[in-house]
């Protein structure tokens, strides 16, 4: 597993769950791995993001978190809500970038 998939299933799981603790674990997991990220974009540099994005969104979906994701019913966007410019930039807003997850995604 890649630092941006672990990044970016941090942000889904962040976005799933609807216990305010839990989520907040959450964005300070993606916190860290940003700062990892944004220390050395070139790691990133030419990773297939959506593929990543799938792998990142079926690693937080895993049946030993489903649990405690109890914000809502949603489908997550096929198409990463990121692009890697975005995700690379220091000024990356992880609370924001949670929002736009739920927002990306299609409730049932």
């Amino acid at each position: 597993m890649t630092i941006l998939q672990t990044f970016l299933a941090d942000l889904v799981k962040a976005a799933l769950i609807s216990d305010d603790a839990a989520s907040l674990r959450w964005r300070d997991e993606a916190r860290r791995a940003h700062a990892v990220i944004a220390s050395d974009p070139s790691a990133v540099a030419g990773l297939k993001i959506d593929g990543i994005w799938t792998l990142a969104v079926h690693e937080a979906e895993a049946p030993a978190f489903r649990a405690s994701e109890t914000r809502v019913s949603f489908t997550l966007p096929v198409a990463c809500p990121f692009s890697l410019a975005d995700i690379t930039d220091p000024g990356f807003d992880i609370d924001a970038g949670v929002e736009r997850i739920v927002g990306s995604a299609s409730t049932g």
